[in-house]
């Protein structure tokens, strides 16, 4: 019984590790694109603006899974970039509360206004475009990173 409890406990502890390092990923997009331009303004950096389905769009679902949450993409990202992703979820156990949603909408209609999923649009702390770009799948995480980069010239 001692060693049944000590397995349970070890799995336990397993998992809340793996979701407060989950958490931590997290954290470094931004809950609100008001908050994520004045930081951007405040530390002088671009902004990565996703526009995503979370729940509906497989392109979305891969470039999530391939490119942004992954440790090379995150670690550079979150030191020189700041992030926001406008999330367009369609399921409703995921919809998101108004005042998102509709400021999702103001950037959609402003940065992407055809509709397309998932899409990257840099931008500078005036809000202006430096460059926009889709999903491939057959670049790396260093590759995207690149490819971003080569917006700030």
């Amino acid at each position: 019984m001692n060693n049944r409890f000590t397995k349970h406990l070890k799995e336990i502890l397993f998992f809340l590790l793996f979701g407060l390092i989950q958490m931590g990923f997290s954290q470094d997009w931004k809950a609100n694109y008001k908050d994520a331009m004045a930081l951007a303004k405040t530390e002088t950096k671009p902004v990565i603006l996703v526009f995503s389905g979370s729940d509906w769009c497989g392109p979305c679902i891969r470039f999530k899974k391939t490119i942004l949450d992954t440790e090379t993409f995150l670690d550079y990202a979150s030191e020189n970039y700041v992030l926001y992703n406008a999330d367009f979820p369609r399921k409703k156990k995921n919809l998101l509360p108004a005042e998102k949603t509709n400021m999702n909408k103001s950037l959609a209609e402003r940065y992407n206004p055809k509709g397309y999923f998932p899409l990257v649009v840099v931008l500078d702390a005036k809000e202006s475009i430096l460059g926009k770009t889709g999903f491939d799948r057959r670049k790396t995480p260093q590759d995207y990173i690149d490819l971003l980069n080569g917006y700030l010239k």
